[in-house]
């Protein structure tokens, strides 16, 4: 099981003390929480991708390769990349970029988001933003297989013969997480490339997601990735921890009464009941967490949302602090006890560089000039009979 912590990049007035952090202190901050992440001993760290205030997570794989080089062995990721209003071509190219300068350590999460005006920005209509989806991927999917892709579809110009640079490193496409909180279709899809499914349970009942990842789960081993057990899937959730429940209660309710996503809302003890909000003591955390399994069978990632809503970089430093060194490691230890030995394991780079190439060294992908020319991208031979 992967741990990890993911933000949404919101910049968000502390209820408490009444500062707003400026988009350079929020920066600064995130760089400090992944680094912490990693040093608790979480796997993943995780940002959104966002085009309007009060975000500022607009070039995620910026920030992830400066993190990459500031860590080890964090595996950086998106919270989101969106599938939509960004142009596959792109999206293949600055990802693979990423491969390369994490040496391996990144995967990513695919969404349409949840910001409508971000379509017509990019040129976009959210009108169509499913079916986009689900060409874009479709095109994103062989620019990182094939080296010359001829393609046409609806939503973007054709290609003829473009490759698509840097090449995977080792010739092993990121891995790709299908990331929905109401959508069959995208489950559907993830399935039908053998992909992970994210299921960001943060908001809606669990009988909804318990419907969409059985559905994901079907439709996986339907297309012959594995059985059911084997697919790939991942958990959000949030938490905010105390030694002592009572305090954990107290010092977040401020926050959760004036977030931004959920504030003015439901009372927070509704909230916990209903949503994975975990707010409490180490173990009611624990215990919350290993729910999620009961409900959801065995899964590979568990995310965790825990700088939102204002709280201060000091408070949520000290949560990861709990989190890492009173929570992940009995989570670790129960879920490995109660796993099936059928779970698939926790996609990393070098887990899937060993099952394509077993005990061979990995292919690099190197200029070929039957590629493509450096001129118009097409064939040097098109013109030669």
């Amino acid at each position: 099981m992967q741990f990890g912590v993911f933000s949404v990049s919101d910049i968000t007035r502390d209820p408490v003390s009444g500062e707003t952090p400026s988009e350079a202190e929020r920066i600064d901050a995130i760089v400090q929480i992944a680094e912490k992440a990693e040093e608790v001993g979480l796997d993943v760290f995780a940002i959104g991708e966002h085009h309007n205030p009060p975000f500022f997570s607009s070039a995620p794989t910026t920030l992830l390769a400066h993190i990459a080089a500031k860590t080890k062995k964090l595996i950086v990721s998106t919270a989101t990349t969106l599938i939509t209003t960004n142009d596959p071509v792109r999206i293949a190219e600055e990802y693979a970029m990423l491969q390369h300068l994490a040496k391996g350590r990144m995967d990513l999460m695919l969404g349409r988001g949840n910001t409508a005006p971000v379509y017509p920005w990019f040129g976009a209509d959210i009108r169509q933003s499913l079916p986009m989806a689900l060409e874009n991927y479709n095109l994103l999917h062989r620019l990182w297989r094939e080296d010359v892709v001829d393609w046409e579809g609806k939503f973007r110009t054709p290609l003829q013969g473009f490759t698509s640079t840097p090449r995977p490193l080792d010739d092993v496409p990121p891995f790709v997480w299908h990331g929905s909180i109401r959508t069959p279709e995208i489950a559907e899809q993830a399935a039908y490339y053998g992909d992970g499914f994210f299921a960001n349970n943060i908001f809606w009942p669990k009988e909804h997601y318990m419907r969409l990842i059985k559905f994901y789960r079907q439709r996986y081993a339907h297309y012959g990735h594995g059985t059911e057990k084997q697919a790939i899937v991942g958990l959000g959730g949030q938490a905010y921890i105390a030694k002592r429940s009572q305090d954990a209660i107290n010092e977040f309710r401020p926050y959760f009464n004036e977030a931004p996503v959920y504030g003015h809302g439901p009372k927070m003890e509704d909230f916990m009941e209903m949503t994975p909000l975990s707010v409490g003591s180490p173990q009611e955390v624990i215990d919350k967490t290993l729910t999620f399994r009961e409900h959801f069978g065995d899964y590979q990632r568990q995310m965790f949302l825990m700088d939102h809503a204002g709280l201060p970089l000091k408070t949520v430093l000290n949560q990861l602090d709990l989190l890492g060194e009173e929570v992940v490691p009995v989570l670790r230890k129960e879920i490995e006890s109660r796993q099936d030995p059928e779970t698939a394991k926790p996609p990393t780079h070098a887990l899937r560089v060993k099952e394509k190439y077993g005990d061979q060294p990995a292919r690099q992908p190197r200029p070929n000039a039957n590629r493509g020319d450096n001129v118009t991208g097409g064939s040097p031979y098109q013109d030669s009979e």
